[in-house]
């Protein structure tokens, strides 16, 4: 189950919790955070289905890196109701380069455990994720 490159295992219950967010709705965010002593990404924070973008931005540290999902509900230009599942890496500048390093080696090997991803963003700072972005990415 550990990924070779970083040696990061994948906790069940992430897994479970994006299922019950993309098949349920249960959610509207999840946040992971990657525990180092026990080489696993595990669920920080669950975001009800009644959270707005600003508390999910909110949720995610300031100098620290994380893995989430959101996800987002739009109207196209047509004016049809959708939502799309959104994978945002976050690594602000202010993290331990350790950190960076362990997040963005295990990245793709965690995503590949989320199976229904649609859109994928890395963002460094808030402006790089702003609401703006996710919709111009999920069109």
């Amino acid at each position: 189950m550990a990924n070779a490159a970083s040696g990061m295992a994948v906790h069940d219950d992430c897994k479970l919790r994006f299922l019950e967010l993309k098949a349920k709705r249960t959610y509207r965010f999840i946040v992971f955070k990657i525990e180092e002593k026990q080489k696993q990404v595990v669920v920080e924070k669950l975001g009800e289905p009644t959270e707005s973008y600003e508390d999910f931005t909110a949720s995610l540290p300031a100098d620290e890196c994380r893995y989430a999902v959101y996800d987002f509900d739009f109207v196209t230009e047509d004016n049809c109701q959708k939502s799309k599942i959104i994978f945002i890496a976050w690594s602000p500048d202010t993290s331990r380069v350790r950190s960076k390093m362990i997040y963005a080696s295990s990245k793709d090997r965690f995503k590949r455990e989320l199976d229904g991803i649609q859109v994928e963003l890395q963002a460094t700072d808030p402006t790089e994720m702003g609401l703006d972005v996710i919709r111009s990415r999920s069109n």
